[in-house]
């Protein structure tokens, strides 16, 4: 069971009404909201291929984009992080190395998906039009649904257990139910989108 007196007592450290902690949030929230837009909108009306002249610039573009709203985040993050108090029981060798640790998985987990998935298929290719010709089942996918999301919020867990940061860990769970959203609302589509592939395949 959760120890709620042990959780108001940690989040008592964190001011929720400072600036750079909303921006930080913003920035969280934002981003997984960003790209699903704008893949859904690509999808249905191929505006950004015909901007870009074909499918993949448009996706290499977004991708970019995508890259710099991620170092954005971080940054906010990392911020947010540093004006607030750390918890003195966690500023320790101990707290760091594990974070330490839990970052390093967390990086494993997301270079690793991209390397299975290629530039196209991690950014999102499949609403362009860019599709896989099977489903990728290697790992890190064969351990983890989902690892370059979750491997993602690892490394901010990791990254605020080694600056002790309860902000850190509050911004992180912040993180973590983005992500869940955006899993929700991403995976059906997606799997849709494979689905008529593959009834298209068949009915040649």
């Amino acid at each position: 069971q959760v120890d709620v007196a042990a959780m108001v007592q940690l989040f008592g450290y964190v001011d929720v009404t400072d600036s750079g902690f909303i921006v930080a949030v913003l920035s969280i929230t934002f981003n997984p909201l960003f790209w699903n837009v704008v893949a859904r909108w690509e999808h249905k009306t191929r505006a950004l291929s015909q901007v870009f002249g074909s499918p993949r610039a448009a996706c290499y573009c977004l991708g970019a984009v995508i890259l710099v709203l991620n170092c954005v985040r971080s940054h906010c993050f990392t911020e947010a992080m540093k004006s607030q108090p750390k918890l003195e029981g966690w500023d320790c060798h101990w707290t760091y190395y594990s974070g330490l640790a839990i970052s390093a998985v967390g990086t494993l987990f997301v270079v690793s998906s991209f390397l299975a998935l290629g530039f196209t298929g991690t950014f999102l290719g499949d609403y362009f039009g860019i599709l896989m010709e099977e489903k990728v089942t290697s790992f890190p996918f064969s351990v983890l649904d989902n690892p370059m999301y979750w491997g993602s919020t690892a490394i901010y867990l990791g990254w605020s257990l080694m600056h002790a940061s309860p902000a850190g860990l509050l911004l992180t769970a912040v993180v973590a139910i983005s992500y869940t959203i955006a899993v929700l609302y991403e995976g059906p589509f997606t799997e849709e989108i494979y689905r008529r592939k593959q009834k298209g395949v068949k009915s040649k």
